[in-house]
């Protein structure tokens, strides 16, 4: 197995390099994009999961105030029905002045 532990006290571990300025082989350029697009891989679909859940959490929102809206309407035609009910009871009533 391969020492994990720098054999110099002050080696570089895991620097960024700029490829255009370094002198950089075929096959290490074409290692370094393989490694970049599995990095990009991997964070998309970090980002895929939380696109999902944050438009199941919108959705619910939506729909919640939807469903409340048309329970609120429903309550409001039950008030319009006892309003109804009044007026029929005040013009069935006995007639006084002060009706």
């Amino acid at each position: 197995m391969a020492d994990k532990t720098p054999q110099e006290p002050g080696a570089r571990f895991a620097t960024r390099i700029e490829p255009t300025k370094e002198d950089i082989s075929r096959g290490q350029m074409h290692f370094m994009r393989h490694v970049e697009l599995e990095q990009w891989k991997k964070k998309t679909q970090k980002l895929r999961t939380r696109n999902v859940v944050t438009g199941i959490a919108i959705g619910a929102l939506v729909m919640g105030i939807y469903g409340y809206t048309f329970y609120s309407v429903g309550k409001e035609r039950v008030m319009d029905e006892l309003d109804e009910e009044a007026k029929r009871s005040r013009l069935q009533g006995p007639k006084t002045g002060a009706n």
